[in-house]
């Protein structure tokens, strides 16, 4: 058992409930495995309904949120309630267990007014930049119009307010620094590795092939964003261009759109290729992915998918998996030698090179093995755990002992 340090944290996230939010889970229990005291504020979801209750040393609360946003005004509503309700929890957490510093999540931007409130009682205050906010609003609503700039002026009141930011990537950083006004040491880089312990690799299970040959995977969020029209358009290709009728599809996640992207399936002709679970545990999830002979990121490229590291790209890679994604900066980056990169956007080539790599399994597993062990020397989670912590220290004033933390050594 790790001795306390007498630090306090209070970690508000609104885009999803933890653990579920796998970055902010892995940042709270490092936290609590370096002797830090860490409470949650969160909101409820599917398999995460209790309002308060403790996993691995984490104090998690939970608040309602009364809808999924659709539109500008949907998304005002949403964050105005959460908001409400991050306030009330921050005010019971500091009552019953106390905190020195606000580590806010977002998306949204709006956390920062929490952050100032405490402020002004001597806290510190945190932001953990996991969205570009403003280009996210872009790749929603396709214009640079009042909410734009709003969402800018939001984003660089969080950094003002912040005593450090933590940036996923070096184009977060770069926003922090340039957009954002921060000095360079108050930013540090913390990326959002796997967590080998949790993603491994699982017998194939052949249910998921359908009969068929082969299994290309998917997980992620259903939203517009996310491209899974455009991994569509692919299936499409193989299935009734190229006659590929030796392919099962599998696509894990939920999301505003899932609906719609279920029902285009049907109505365009190939449903019984593709295979949703929804949003499904992690027993499922890997199920799905160990089975799957390639792995898919089909993100539409726009300034917030080329900036961003997905989560998806590194787990793939931690499973071994050779991947087909569009020609985006962070996710070269994060893949290299691991991914093939179809042209923006252009579908069919999508669909060409997944037909490529099931077409040469020799190739798959020389890119599988790549990938893996780029995961296990580089960017897992044990890996950024220490980084997270020197960040820490920073806010507190100290420097990092090597004593602290103890993660567990990368598994390939």
């Amino acid at each position: 058992m790790t001795a306390s340090t007498g630090r306090r944290v209070l970690i508000i996230v609104e885009n999803l409930p933890v653990p579920f939010d796998r970055r902010v889970w892995s940042e709270a229990t490092t936290l609590v495995k370096a002797g830090y005291e860490v409470s949650v504020i969160c909101p409820k979801g599917k398999g995460a309904t209790a309002s308060y209750e403790v996993i691995d040393g984490v104090h998690i609360y939970r608040h309602p949120l009364p809808f999924d946003a659709e539109g500008a005004l949907g998304y005002a509503l949403e964050y105005s309630a959460a908001l409400f309700w991050e306030f009330l929890l921050s005010l019971k957490v500091a009552w019953q267990r106390g905190f020195d510093v606000v580590h806010a999540c977002n998306p949204p931007d709006t956390i920062f007014l929490i952050g100032f409130f405490y402020r002004l009682m001597g806290k510190k205050f945190v932001f953990d930049h996991h969205d570009i906010n403003p280009e996210l609003y872009e790749a929603k609503f396709g214009r640079r119009d009042f909410g734009w700039k709003l969402m800018l002026w939001l984003e660089r009141l969080s950094f003002r307010t912040a005593d450090l930011s933590i940036a996923t990537n070096e184009s977060y950083r770069d926003i922090a620094i340039t957009r954002g006004g921060m000095a360079p040491d108050k930013v540090h880089i913390v990326r959002s590795g796997p967590n080998l312990d949790r993603v491994r690799l699982m017998p194939p299970d052949p249910k998921w092939k359908n009969g068929r040959s082969f299994v290309v995977g998917y997980v992620g969020v259903i939203g517009k964003q996310e491209g899974l029209d455009l991994l569509l358009d692919s299936i499409d290709h193989l299935v009734n261009v190229k006659h590929r009728k030796d392919i099962q599809f599998v696509i894990c996640g939920g999301g505003p759109e899932l609906g719609n992207i279920m029902k285009e399936t049907v109505e365009r002709g190939f449903g019984d290729y593709v295979t949703f679970t929804g949003r499904c545990p992690d027993e499922i999830l890997f199920s799905a992915l160990s089975t799957a002979d390639v792995c898919v990121n089909p993100d539409r490229p726009s300034a917030m998918n080329d900036k961003s590291t997905m989560n998806k790209i590194m787990e793939y890679m931690a499973l071994g998996k050779p991947i087909v994604q569009y020609d985006l900066r962070e996710g070269r980056f994060s893949a290299r030698d691991s991914s093939l990169y179809a042209v923006c956007t252009e579908p069919s080539d999508f669909g060409d090179k997944i037909a490529q790599l099931l077409d040469d399994p020799e190739r798959c597993r020389l890119m599988g093995e790549k990938g893996r062990q780029r995961v296990s020397t580089e960017l897992a989670w044990s890996h950024e755990a220490p980084k997270l912590l020197a960040a820490y220290d920073a806010v507190f004033g100290e420097r990092r002992r090597s004593s602290v933390v103890q993660e567990p050594a990368p598994r390939g």
